[in-house]
């Protein structure tokens, strides 16, 4: 996989976090993979004395650390352990990148007795907040809280009395019940906002106890619950501010009647969800106060709209946003008197002077409301939202990245990141809508946020331009505004969720051939690679996405002799052997296949098969129960014995009896993982001994198998594969009474690869060219299986040879022009033979390195009985030997310490031979005199 694209459901389940430090600890968060380079000490003691700073200095240096550097700092001496809890310092707690377990929030919760706003991530978390004794709270924030429970939920409330707004989602919250919401109440007397989302069922009973308990409460959000009592929730005299967008089971016609009622009701949001026209019509004139009601993606509301427009047209002064409404008109219209831009309408009302006291909270609700209404939109991708997307929405995404209020950038970022995926699985990202958001200014707006002072931003900034990179125009813009700098600075970051984002996007420009050396250049190559080295197993997500961004760096020449330098070997070898995550895994493989294939141009092949444990772990994972992972390190066990100090390794660690494993397993699986098992043998077969070890193990029949695929890429491997396997008489009795005859013929007559068919015809001839000396034998045609070790299975070897050596001459007669083989015979000018190459070359064949007993055999052949023999011996002579061949060169040299121009001699003059068998002979030693001329030279 090359790249990959992400939604905000990827962080859905609680997952290990990092550790924020204790008081007199090391940060736990750096992985302990060890740099083989890394000093042991400063090597420098005359460092500055940092401890005679001013104290006022030293906070302010304190203020622009995150929370875990801050702790690390303070843990140095004691003076700045105290300068580093001063509480100017604690007000505030993000905790969101951070594993919070009850002995870590201990430790800090003497730094947090002054605390008053708090965010977190997941339900164990939340668990262990009641540790962190900061009764001063006032605002408590958790996301992706899908677990936490009434006991949990009800226990916050009792330790934080002083709370002032609590907000848990946008997960459902399918554990929690009205109990606690009553708990709450009760505990929680100063509450102004409660905003829960997913409860099954909010009852009169919890909302009654809110009104008793909690007379300030001016704002309720109940979202994507499966009931609420709509009644009841017109007690709450107090309440400014109500949104139920995605509740389900709703009574419109009580609640249009009973929410009429509420007196200081200005804003109320139905989002997504089945609120009837005349519902919404009634709420805009009986509600005196109201101001703003927002009903995005309301089906029957929309269908109302575009069936009759008229319909909503007297709102008596209120704004109604819907899908067919201008949302930014709308809002824009609050200001009464006043000129706004609609592209920066969320930056100026903040210095916006009005008479209207309530404007000002209107803004900061409606900022929230849409926020999160766009993203969870964006995320269930209902049908039939193109129009909306690319008319207004994606536009209202960008305004609202602009907002002051962190959490609204956060939900605009992460909905820009999500909107734009249509489909997870496959990567795919809408083209339309990508371009959209680069065609209003999307692309220097989200690197601005990434930029930001809040982490969370930053994070979610990284995603959106990670998953718009996906297309080629939006990446080619990144990268034409500097993005490739601020994601390789950002993927140096403490905070493993702002590391994680931009190594993804690193991931995804890095597909882009023209982005590859920018990256580079930029110092992505170091900081991918010290992130492996950096974070613990536990955080999969920054260890996959970094190792699949140097695995698509890795194809590159030059990046992946960079990466080697930074120490990529050690830590990809790493991964592959101690990691259990099948997608770090798979990329870890990946990258290591790609660093193996630049054998003629570094030394990297080499290099990471003797890197310690290599070789093992790849043989490993080709057991694995992910089909990627097989894939990706039978792919790497192929590039790698490319070398034959690696091949030889390969066999010693078991790769030949894993490899045939592979290869029987695979019938059934994708043609990506069919190649590399194929090949993988192909390229392990090149050593007579382990060719014939595979023969041994059972290799030949998955192989053959493979041979019959449709598909060019796989057969093509298998016949490369059987070539070498039939070298050995032993394994070309095996291929024989595998029934391998007519599956290469068929394959040496059909394939649209010359490659596999020429390979399948040398395969024939190996088979049939007298050196196994028993198809002379018609007595022994019904006993051969005891050859095969025990095998019973009896073969007609006549017909085989017969069948074999016809689709030899057929296949021959394919490449033969008649006239210019007619021309050629009767001149012997340099340009008659030269129109001759030009026919019969195979330009793959150039590729292929023969062994001197390989050539000795194609010499031997000349000299064979059957002239068809002869022909395929002397045509493959020519493929090998053809001027500008990658091993033209190593095959003359070998040719010529075999004494073959007196062979070729002989063939190129013989009467009886066939005029192609003469010509390619003639061709052949010409071929080697220009080698020979060119090595003197």
């Amino acid at each position: 996989m090359s790249r990959r694209v992400r939604r905000r459901g990827s962080y859905s389940k609680d997952k290990e976090r990092a550790d924020v430090s204790a008081p007199f600890a090391e940060s736990s968060d750096h992985c302990e993979i060890p740099r083989p380079w890394a000093p042991r000490g400063c090597a420098d003691d005359a460092a500055v004395d940092w401890t005679a700073l001013p104290d006022d200095t030293v906070v302010q240096l304190f203020s622009r650390l995150n929370y875990r550097d801050r702790a690390s700092l303070g843990s140095t001496c004691r003076g700045w352990r105290l300068l580093g809890s001063s509480p100017c310092l604690w007000t505030s707690l993000d905790l969101r990148a951070h594993r919070c377990e009850p002995d870590t929030m201990g430790a800090i919760a003497g730094r947090c007795v002054h605390l008053r706003r708090l965010r977190f991530h997941g339900s164990k978390t939340a668990s262990a907040l009641i540790n962190l004794q900061a009764r001063g709270l006032q605002e408590i924030a958790g996301d992706y809280c899908g677990e936490i429970t009434d006991a949990t939920l009800s226990v916050i409330a009792a330790r934080h009395e002083a709370l002032e707004s609590l907000q848990i989602g946008p997960d459902p919250c399918v554990r929690v019940t009205s109990d606690a919401v009553r708990h709450v109440a009760m505990c929680c007397t100063r509450l102004k906002r409660l905003r829960l989302s997913g409860i099954r069922d909010v009852n009169g009973e919890a909302i009654n106890a809110l009104v008793r308990h909690c007379p300030q409460l001016s704002e309720i959000a109940f979202l994507d619950c499966g009931k609420v009592d709509e009644a009841a929730l017109e007690n709450v005299v107090s309440l400014r501010f109500l949104s139920i967008a995605g509740s389900r089971n709703i009574q419109w016609a009580t609640a249009a009647s009973s929410w009429g009622n509420l007196p200081n009701l200005v804003g109320l949001d139905v989002s997504r969800t089945d609120v009837s026209a005349n519902a919404v019509s009634r709420l805009l004139s009986t509600s005196k106060n109201l101001k703003v009601l927002c009903a995005l993606n309301c089906s029957a509301v929309d269908e109302e709209g575009s069936r009759n427009p008229s319909t909503f047209i007297n709102t008596k002064g209120k704004i109604l946003l819907t899908q067919f409404t201008d949302v930014l008109r709308g809002i824009i219209s609050l200001f009464k008197g006043s000129v706004l831009n609609e592209q920066t309408i969320f930056v100026q009302w903040i210095n916006f002077q009005n008479e209207d006291k309530n404007l000002n909270d209107i803004m900061i609700w409606l900022e929230w409301i849409l926020s999160h209404s766009l993203l969870r939109i964006a995320e269930s991708n209902p049908h039939g939202m193109d129009d909306f997307w690319l008319r207004q929405g994606a536009s209202m995404l960008l305004r609202l990245a602009k907002s002051s209020q962190e959490d609204v950038q956060e939900r605009a970022a992460t909905g820009l990141a999500t909107f734009v995926v249509t489909e997870d699985e496959n990567t795919a990202v809408e083209p339309a809508r990508a371009e959209a958001v680069m065609q209003n200014g999307g692309i220097p707006l989200l690197l601005e946020l990434a930029r930001s002072c809040w982490e969370g931003v930053q994070s979610e900034s990284a995603k959106a331009i990670a998953n718009l990179s996906v297309n080629s125009k939006v990446a080619k813009a990144v990268a034409d505004e500097g993005g490739i700098g601020i994601l390789a600075n950002l993927a140096k970051s403490s905070n493993r969720l702002v590391a994680e984002e931009a190594a993804g996007g690193l991931w995804n420009l890095s597909v882009g051939e023209e982005h590859k050396a920018a990256i580079a250049e930029a110092g992505g190559v170091k900081a991918l690679v010290d992130l492996i080295f950096k974070w613990q197993s536990g955080a999969d997500g920054v260890l996959e996405r970094a190792a699949g961004a140097l695995a698509n760096l890795a194809a590159d020449d030059k990046c992946s002799v960079e990466i080697a330098v930074a120490g990529g070997v050690c830590a990809l070898v790493t991964l592959a052997k101690s990691c259990k995550v099948e997608g770090v895994q798979e990329q870890a493989a990946r990258a290591l296949a790609n660093l193996a294939a630049h054998g003629d141009s570094n030394s990297n092949n080499a290099t990471v098969g003797q890197e310690a444990g290599a070789l093992e772990a790849l043989v490993q994972l080709t057991y694995s129960q992910n089909e990627g992972v097989r894939q990706e390190a039978a792919g790497a066990l192929w590039n790698l014995s490319f070398d034959d100090r690696n091949r030889e390794a390969i066999a010693l660690v078991g790769g030949v009896e894993a490899l045939v494993a592979l290869a029987h397993s695979c019938s059934n699986a994708s043609q990506g993982l069919q190649e590399r098992a194929a090949g993988a043998l192909w390229g392990l077969s090149v050593s007579e001994a382990n060719s014939i070890a595979i023969g041994r193990e059972g290799g030949v029949a998955p192989l053959i198998a493979l041979a019959r695929s449709d598909t060019e890429d796989v057969h093509e491997t298998a016949a490369g594969a059987l070539w070498n396997l039939a070298f050995n008489s032993s394994n070309a009795l095996r291929i024989i009474e595998e029934g391998g005859v007519p599956v290469l013929v068929q394959l040496c007559s059909s394939s649209v690869s010359k490659m596999a068919r020429f390979m399948a015809a040398l395969a024939l001839a190996y088979m049939f060219d007298g050196s196994l000396n028993w198809f002379h034998r018609m007595d022994e045609v019904a006993l051969v299986g005891s050859l095969l070790e025990g095998s019973s299975k009896s073969v007609n070897f006549d017909g085989a040879r017969r069948m074999a050596l016809k689709q030899i001459e057929d296949f021959l007669l394919s490449f033969s022009d008649p006239h210019i083989f007619s021309v050629t015979a009767t001149s012997s000018a340099p340009a008659t033979l030269a129109q001759v190459v030009e026919a019969v070359q195979i330009q793959e064949a150039g590729h292929l390195r023969c062994s001197a007993a390989e050539i000795g055999r194609y010499v031997a052949m000349l000299r064979n009985p059957s002239s068809i023999l002869r022909a395929c011996a002397a045509f493959a002579l020519v493929q090998f030997t053809i001027h500008g061949g990658r091993h033209a060169m190593h095959h003359a040299g070998l040719l010529q310490k075999a004494g073959a121009s007196r062979v070729l001699r002989a063939s190129a003059a013989a009467a009886t031979a066939p005029i192609e068998a003469k010509m390619y002979a003639r061709i052949v030693l010409r071929n080697l005199e220009h080698h020979q001329s060119a090595a003197s030279t």
